[in-house]
């Protein structure tokens, strides 16, 4: 097929990574064309980030309004319709879609509906169903296809009985029991909102804690919490056999060298993504992939001149707005902006929506003191602070880790109510290079749940004032 039009810069995938590339290179006069095959937004707005909060919101509420007595109010007969909690979580991800779309449009984004694959320099043929209808041209491209569920062999999803997220967000009804594979995030944040309608959740990971990337302290404190909820966790556990019943499904679970049967009705499958790198013509490149992942340098670039890569596809941390801030980087120098400084990953937060909440940046307790340097560690509970008791939130801590040299802030720590709502400004202060001792002579607001932020800060050179 024959180019039918050119651009300056074609990107592949429209997710939080492609969309906001399309629009920033748009507002710099790039003539930007942006291919999707799916949903503008990618999984993050329409499958993940966005409708799991709508979802998580409704649990939250739930699970305060089962808690009115110990406020001195009376709700009588509470309930629940999981259609209504799913049709409303769905509405937000529409409405957001639409929202995405309008901003393409009034920055002058060409989106295109279909698959695109790179064919030969500087070109990518789009696909409807299969047929080739469309060949574009540009100097760059940027790649963006994002991730999917990483399967693992003999526990394939039907949609039925084993689920993928997708099916877990938008269940008919209700199981009695659920099993869900993997400790991290996304199977923790299922977890949180599954238990609070009286599920009997399970979870099932295969290291020796959960959210293994977290810092051990919070990894620890978080499983203690969710097994006070009646939660069942199991760490250093496989699941090594799955048979199908009439109603449910039997599982063999792997522990060292014991093996327990669970029955239970569902099973979610939440261990872990792989980039999508298949279908895309990188074969015919000299771009390199490892473990599914699109190997980049720190400007983006692939090793096929004119290729960038962002996002889930290429690499960790597998992250909605790491994805969108390295959109922003491809545009600017695209652009021209040599001014744009390239991504300094142990700045990116991290958050985890469950009951508490988890969130972070940089480095752990225990990376910072196997650098060896000497660290301060501090540490302040939400049980000593004012507004945590008022709201009746006390679970939870925040800790901080200090270079003790130059007191540069190396890691922040936290798991409690609304902490992914704080971690901004830990990560604000890392950017301006923020001291211990700047740290303390900011004032923080009384009463807040950020005081704690302080607190744990001066906890850290034995200067803390409330605990």
């Amino acid at each position: 097929m024959t180019i039918s039009k050119s651009y300056d810069l074609i990107i592949i995938g429209g997710g939080p990574g492609g969309y906001v590339a399309a629009i920033r290179a748009a507002q710099l006069g790039i003539r930007t064309a942006l291919v999707e095959r799916e949903h503008i937004g990618g999984i993050c707005l329409n499958w993940g980030c966005i409708p799991t909060k709508a979802l998580l919101r409704s649990a939250d509420i739930f699970r305060q309004m089962k808690r009115a007595s110990d406020y001195g109010l009376s709700s009588g007969s509470i309930g629940f319709d999981i259609a209504a909690i799913v049709d409303r979580s769905r509405a937000v991800a529409d409405r957001l879609q639409a929202g995405v779309r309008y901003l393409l449009k009034k920055n002058k984004v060409s989106v295109i509906d279909g698959h695109g694959c790179l064919e030969g320099s500087g070109k990518v043929r789009i696909s409807r169903g299969g047929t080739p209808v469309d060949v574009l041209a540009a100097p760059h491209i940027l790649i963006a296809t994002g991730a999917r569920p990483k399967l693992i062999p003999g526990i394939e999803p039907d949609g039925k009985l084993i689920w993928t997220y997708k099916h877990a967000m938008v269940p008919k009804s209700l199981p009695k029991s659920l099993l869900i594979i993997g400790g991290g995030a996304i199977g923790i944040e299922f977890a949180a909102f599954y238990s609070a309608f009286g599920v009997e959740v399970t979870v099932v990971e295969m290291l020796d804690r959960i959210l293994p990337s977290e810092d051990l302290e919070i990894s620890e404190f978080m499983k203690n919490a969710l097994e006070k909820q009646g939660l069942r966790i199991l760490t250093a556990a496989a699941v090594e056999t799955l048979t199908k019943g009439k109603g449910g499904i039997r599982v063999d679970v792997s522990s060292g060298d014991k093996t327990s049967e669970l029955a239970v009705d569902r099973v979610v499958v939440a261990a872990g993504v792989s980039g999508n790198v298949e279908g895309i013509g990188i074969e015919g490149t000299s771009i390199r992939v490892n473990k599914s992942q699109i190997v980049v340098d720190e400007w983006l670039r692939t090793e096929e001149p004119g290729i960038y890569a962002i996002g889930d596809v290429a690499g960790p941390p597998l992250l909605a707005h790491k994805a969108s801030r390295e959109g922003l980087i491809v545009a600017e120098r695209i652009a021209g902006n040599n001014a744009v400084r390239p991504l300094d990953k142990r700045r990116i937060p991290s958050c985890v929506y469950g009951y508490p909440q988890v969130a972070s940046f940089g480095l752990t307790e225990q990376e910072a003191r196997g650098k060896g340097s000497p660290v301060h560690v501090g540490r302040f509970p939400f049980s000593a602070n004012g507004k945590a008791i008022a709201l009746g939130e006390e679970e939870g801590f925040v800790k901080t880790v200090f270079d003790s040299k130059t007191g540069d802030i190396l890691g922040a720590h936290m798991v409690g109510s609304e902490v992914t709502e704080m971690i901004q400004g830990f990560a604000i202060a890392k950017t301006l290079e923020t001291t211990e001792a700047e740290f303390a002579q900011t004032i923080f607001p009384h009463p807040t749940l950020s005081e704690t932020m302080l607190e744990s800060v001066l906890d850290a050179y034995g200067r803390a004032i409330h605990f």
